[in-house]
Order: structure tokens, then C-alpha cells, then sequence
């Protein structure tokens, strides 16, 4: 109660801005994971730059959260921001290419290695395009998910593995389509199910995050993808890779770092520096298959493709943000503060006495609490406690830090600095001092 007194009487302008919001937006927010801090109220931002947001009040934070991934190689970098000046004076979006569509195409075979792409609006409706190009290019109706799973809004990975049976995810608002009949579920890291589920001959593909990242981070085992790789290309099932978070290891994302080969890879939230861009990249035998499938099929649209995607905007923005902001450079030393940020963490912890452990991706930093790694979603989640997530994240905000809502994730930007990593060091050891 008395951090969030504190937090009530030190944000009176973000209160009002909120209650002004009421009237015209549900719950007073335009979109409703603004409400999912566990906060009083919202905090509402007045400005970013770098890895420092300035609320409304005049409280400046150090933004470990950034825009939870959108923003994790900093608010408006330079080239972004050049680019974007650019752009708007010659037009934002008129659904055909422009001069930087050649080369964005060129970056992304050349650090991604897959030859072809194309653009949506997130890397939501890239996952959503790839299920269905699955579908369409392998004659098979069902997708596979490991359990705890998110790969954006696409109605058909909803699903749960509960006593033996896939059903529907719970929470879900206005769902009519039973998705479960079109899906098989696995926990990660386990092969044995995995081909288990593999030699029905049913799945169009294995849709995954390299690492788990939605249900708390949770690591493959050393050798859990090559051999579920290997699966998949024996049971005739496309690979499909996810890498919208784990873009945090490095250039060119953790699968490429792993040495997997996928069939299909998704990309969204920061490969456009925070402007609203997301991709699937595919091989060139996918693409003979799909162009194969758009010669057979009858006239009429495809029921995919957005009016806005591969704008101008977003496309000399991917440009910039490839070849000026994910850089090895700022990776190098993101992911030197970031092991800094770990190692301390878990010092902090054993000064306290607490069992948790501390998870890194690269950038992505996070906080589990449990004496051990998960090896699965489910032991991840059942060790997430929300009442001590809120707490240190209410407690953390009130001494000007910032970290993502979902789970106690922190992410390191190339604009992050070890002035910032105290700061949270700082703030998380007084927290615990208080909480033990």
C-alpha cells in the first residue's frame, strides 16, 4: 500500500490524463496491455530518448522495458529518425515499391540467410501468413506449438496441452472456432513427444521461438534443436522460427547463432527500430512450392496482404535499422552490459538468501523465480508469482526504473549505459532488503 500511495501522490498528471481517457477509451487506454503493469493507473510518457523515458510528471526512468522489445535498440535512434525525416517528405505509403525495397530485400537474405521475403504490418500477421502458407504449400491441416507458447494474436496457436488432450488456450474473447482440432501440442525440450506428435504425418509445421520467451525465458537443451530440426525434415514437417524476441542474441538473431536451418523465419517489433514492421523470410524451395500454389489455385484474393504493409515508411526504416542500428558494434556491447546485468543480479540474490536464478538471451535479461532454469513453460510459469512481479515492479518504478510488465524481463539497448545498471542494481537490492 505504500508504494502505491507513493506512486498516486508523486504521478498527479498521469492520474488525470487517465481519468481524462476514461470517456473515450476502454479502461481509458487505446490498447488494453497498458493496463497490465499493475499500477494505479498508467503511466503516461511525455518523451524517450535513448534508454530514458520522461513521464508526464517529469520523472525520469531508466527504460529497461522499451516498448517490451519494440524499442530494444533504443527510442528514436539517429538513422531511424533521419530516415523517418526522410521519408515523410516523399510519401509514406502508396501500396507499390519504392527505391529502398531492393536492398532491404538484399540486407535481410544477407544476415538472415534466406534468400526470399515479404513485409506485413507485425510480426503477428507474419506468423499468421506463414501458418497458412504451411498449410497451403503442404496439404496438411494441423500446426505444432510447445506448450506456453505466444507467437502474437494468431487464433490458431491458442491452444494447451491439459491431461493428454490440445484445447483452447483460456482467457480468449469471442473464440468460436475450436483451433484445438487444427493443432498438436508439445512441451519444449521434449524430442520424444515431439516425434511422437511428428510421425502422425498431419503437421504443415512447427511454428517456435528459438528460446521460449512469453512464458518466462526457457532455454533449449544443448541438443534440442538440431535434432528437432532433424525430425522435422524426416517427418516432411516445415520449420517455422519466430525470432521477434530473440533478436536480442545478436546481428543476426539466435537461430543463425545456433546453426539452425529453418523453413520459415518471422521477424517484428525492433527489426524497424520501433516503426511497426514484421517479415517472414523463407528458402528457395519453399518459394517453388508456393509459386506453385498460386499458379493452381482460382482467381480471387488470398485472404492475406494488408493495405499498409511494406509501406515506404517501414521500409526505409528496416533499410536504416539494418545497416545503421543492428549493428555487431551495439550488439557487442549490448550484450556486455547485459552479462554484467546478469551476473550482479545473481549476486544480489545469494546476498539475500532468495533460490531464484537469473535467465539471459543475449540483451534479454530475466528474473525467475525458481531455485532453477526451466526446462519447460509449465515449470516456469507455476514458479511465477504475480503479487511479488507487481511489487518489485511498483517499487522499482518509484525509484525511476522501468522494466517490462510481462514476467521481470530487462533489456539492454545500445543506449543503455552502466549508469542505468546501478541504478537497477541499486533499486532491486533495496527491494529485496525489504521484501526479506
Amino acid at each position: 500500500m505504500r508504494e502505491r500511495q507513493r506512486y498516486i501522490d508523486s504521478h498527479p498528471l498521469c492520474r488525470a490524463q487517465h481519468e481524462r481517457s476514461q470517456a473515450h477509451w476502454l479502461n481509458g487506454v487505446p490498447m488494453h496491455w497498458m493496463t497490465d503493469w499493475g499500477l494505479p493507473f498508467p503511466l503516461t510518457v511525455r518523451q524517450t530518448s535513448g534508454a530514458t523515458l520522461i513521464d508526464l510528471d517529469g520523472h525520469a526512468c531508466a527504460d529497461f522495458c522499451l516498448g517490451d522489445t519494440g524499442a530494444m535498440f533504443g527510442h528514436a535512434p539517429a538513422p531511424i529518425a533521419a530516415a523517418l525525416n526522410a521519408t515523410a517528405a516523399a510519401g509514406l505509403t502508396f501500396m507499390l515499391p519504392n527505391e529502398y525495397t531492393a536492398r532491404a530485400g538484399e540486407l535481410l537474405a544477407d544476415r538472415f540467410g534466406l534468400p526470399c521475403w515479404q513485409m506485413t504490418l507485425t510480426a503477428s500477421d507474419a506468423n499468421r501468413a506463414v501458418v497458412r502458407w504451411s498449410r497451403a504449400i503442404s496439404g496438411r491441416d494441423k500446426i505444432l506449438v510447445f506448450d506456453g507458447c505466444y507467437h502474437g494474436t494468431v487464433d490458431d496457436v491458442f491452444v494447451r496441452a491439459e491431461g493428454g488432450c490440445v484445447v483452447p488456450r483460456p482467457g480468449q474473447v469471442g473464440q468460436i472456432v475450436d483451433v484445438a482440432t487444427h493443432a498438436r501440442v508439445v512441451e519444449f525440450n521434449d524430442l520424444a513427444a515431439l516425434e511422437t506428435e511428428l510421425a502422425h504425418g498431419d503437421v504443415a509445421c512447427l511454428l517456435a521461438e528459438p528460446v521460449m520467451t512469453n512464458a518466462g525465458m526457457v532455454l533449449p537443451e544443448t541438443d534440442f534443436w538440431p535434432r528437432a530440426r532433424a525430425l522435422c525434415a524426416r517427418h516432411g514437417t516445415l520449420l517455422a522460427l519466430d525470432e521477434t524476441h530473440t533478436l536480442s542474441s545478436g546481428p543476426a538473431g539466435h537461430a543463425r547463432q545456433l546453426g539452425i536451418a529453418a523453413d520459415f523465419l518471422t521477424l517484428g517489433k525492433a527489426i524497424a527500430g520501433g516503426v511497426p514492421c514484421g517479415l517472414f523470410g523463407f528458402t528457395a524451395s519453399v518459394r517453388a512450392r508456393m509459386l506453385d500454389v498460386l499458379a493452381a489455385k482460382p482467381a480471387g484474393h488470398s485472404g492475406m496482404g494488408t493495405t499498409l504493409a511494406a509501406n515506404a515508411l517501414a521500409t526505409r526504416a528496416l533499410v536504416a535499422c539494418l545497416e545503421s542500428v543492428m549493428t555487431p558494434q551495439a550488439f557487442a556491447h549490448m550484450n556486455r552490459l547485459a552479462g554484467e546485468l546478469a551476473s550482479e543480479l545473481e549476486t544480489v540474490l545469494e546476498r539475500h538468501g532468495l533460490p531464484w536464478n537469473v535467465v539471459r538471451v543475449g540483451a534479454r535479461v530475466e528474473l525467475s523465480l525458481r531455485a532453477q532454469p526451466a526446462r519447460t513453460a509449465r515449470e516456469s510459469l507455476e514458479a511465477a508469482d504475480a503479487a511479488i512481479e507487481h511489487a518489485l515492479h511498483l517499487y522499482l518504478l518509484n525509484r525511476g526504473v522501468l522494466i517490462a510488465p510481462f514476467h521481470d524481463m530487462m533489456l539492454i539497448s545500445p543506449a543503455t549505459t552502466r549508469v542505468h545498471v546501478d541504478q537497477l542494481l541499486q533499486a532491486f537490492d533495496s527491494c529485496l532488503r525489504e521484501l526479506t
